[in-house]
């Protein structure tokens, strides 16, 4: 539990700073929708988890994911400014990709809490094409 929580806690002071430099930079709306990004993606995967429609691969798929994210020993270490956090972005985007096609684009949508033009992008970004959100 321990080692979790300072997982959880080095994830938070980079995801912070990455907001706050994109926010000194000027990217002040960037930097805002990165904030609400992060927890959105991190809901829209728990939800999914707990729907019964889920594939169990894709659900396993995502814990894959969870623990890679959690894990501090990083392609690419987090410490590294700017480029430190790409792999983590990275493998999101591809469990998206492959929940979306798996699960379908409704299940994800149907998920999704956040606001539907962070989630257009989010599926822009994954390569899916931006539809219907």
């Amino acid at each position: 539990m321990r080692t979790f929580l300072i997982v959880v806690g080095i994830t938070f002071v980079v995801w912070a700073a990455v907001i706050g430099l994109l926010y000194v930079l000027g990217r002040r709306m960037t930097a805002a929708k990165l904030a609400r990004a992060i927890p959105d993606v991190l809901a829209l995967f728990r939800r999914l988890m707990r729907d019964p429609a889920t594939p169990f691969g894709s659900k396993l798929l995502v814990g894959l994911a969870f623990l890679y994210l959690v894990n501090p020993i990083d392609l690419i270490p987090e410490f590294i400014p700017v480029i430190g956090p790409f792999d983590d972005v990275i493998v999101t985007a591809l469990v998206l990709r492959h929940l979306v096609k798996h699960a379908g684009r409704d299940a994800v949508t149907r998920h999704w809490r956040g606001d539907p033009a962070t989630l257009a992008t989010i599926f822009r970004l994954a390569g899916l094409g931006a539809g219907a959100a």
